[in-house]
């Protein structure tokens, strides 16, 4: 039997630019460090490649003024209602900017206490004591002011309530920002509306529409085309992006199947193992102590090689031995064990036997884990090998 379970290692690459073979640099980088570490591949080791060095080397970009340019012809470019966007400098200012640039007014409506992935606007508790009921109340700014005063960000130390009009207003753009939880609060100022949200954006499209919006965007609508050029995402639009300069935002990456299939090919070569390969972005887990929920990507993986398709089907090694094998122990247990995995059902779902395991997609879990590995800022591992994934106890 191994005597070790799930290995990651984080792979370095050197940095890359637009139209560098990526495809070349992971695999001859992957080859180079199994020599140098002295490991070797196996079948069904995972190879996650992030989002952002797959959208760099495309050269999926757009400016500030594209944007503004979509914003303005898909809207009118007159008062625009823009809901519940997150509160980050990264993810959300840089297209704050585009969107001002094309309209003549904005009603920013912010969502409160929290945006969507968990970023606090205010505490629970000065929500409990000035008696407000964020689920029914909508807070104009002199209201949310007179309440709260300046609050910021408990890790930032941003008051993106300033921080947001401020970048509007330096676009020549007249803002109104009031604070609400339902989509259709927005249509007390206007019916051409632009909502911000991720993962609950048909949710809101749906009933804008049904309360008599007139025009609903979503920021998968907005440079979901090229425009002049640019980059764009047709499935995505803005979602996803990230802030490159004070006037670029790189897009979320589009046609990245075929090049998780050539790597998976171009290994398969060289190694004469099947490995399986993913694009991965955020890793879908939250934060406990700033309850932030790190998923501002669309998805975790836009893009995976057929064999990560799905969720784990996996035994509760605690429950068989406290149940079904309570009376063995050493060899007997073990044996038992292995035995109970290796003859288990093709799909254990409400098999008691199951109970706890984690009903997640494999893309997701092993996005998060490779999310981890890589982190975000100066580490300069934007691959990772994950091996062990799929084996069990009864792996030998």
């Amino acid at each position: 039997m191994r005597k070790t379970g799930v290995v990651a290692r984080g792979i370095r690459l050197p940095v890359l630019k637009k139209g560098d073979p990526l495809a070349e640099y992971v695999v001859d980088n992957l080859l180079a460090a199994a020599e140098a570490e002295g490991f070797s591949f196996r079948d069904r080791d995972v190879v996650g490649i992030t989002e952002s060095i797959v959208a760099r080397t495309q050269g999926n970009v757009c400016s500030v003024d594209h944007i503004a340019r979509d914003v303005a012809r898909k809207t009118g470019g007159e008062t625009v209602g823009v809901i519940f966007p997150i509160l980050s400098r990264n993810r959300f200012s840089i297209l704050l900017k585009g969107i001002a640039r094309g309209a003549k007014k904005l009603v920013l409506m912010l969502s409160y206490p929290r945006d969507e992935v968990g970023n606090a606007l205010l505490g629970d508790e000065q929500i409990l004591q000035a008696g407000i009921v964020p689920y029914s109340d909508v807070l104009t700014l002199d209201e949310y002011r007179n309440l709260f005063g300046h609050s910021t960000h408990p890790f930032t130390g941003v008051d993106y309530v300033a921080y947001y009009q401020e970048l509007v207003e330096a676009e020549n753009c007249e803002v109104e920002i009031i604070f609400g939880n339902h989509a259709e609060d927005i249509l007390r100022y206007t019916d051409v509306v632009l909502t911000a949200d991720i993962h609950t954006r048909a949710q809101s499209k749906r009933i804008l529409l049904e309360k008599g919006a007139s025009t609903v965007l979503g920021l998968d609508d907005i440079m979901s085309e090229s425009i002049e050029g640019s980059g764009y995402n047709p499935d995505y639009g803005l979602l996803g992006s990230n802030k490159a300069t004070e006037e670029t935002v790189k897009l979320f990456p589009r046609d990245g199947q075929a090049l998780v299939e050539e790597i998976q090919q171009k290994l398969l070569e060289k190694t004469g193992r099947h490995i399986e390969v993913m694009v991965y972005g955020d890793g879908a887990f939250k934060d406990p102590q700033g309850q932030i929920w790190e998923l501002a990507d669309p998805v975790v993986s836009p893009f995976h090689t057929p064999g990560l398709v799905g969720t784990p089907n996996e035994i509760k090694l605690k429950y068989l031995t406290d149940n079904a094998f309570a009376n063995l122990e050493g060899e007997a247990l073990q044996q038992a064990i292995k035995d109970s995995i290796r003859a288990k059902a093709a799909d254990l779902k409400g098999n008691m036997a199951s109970q706890g395991t984690t009903p997640r997609q494999i893309t997701d879990l092993l996005g998060s884990l490779c999310d981890l590995v890589s982190g975000s800022g100066d580490k300069g591992t934007p691959v990772v090998l994950v091996q062990g994934y799929f084996d069990s106890f009864a792996t030998e």
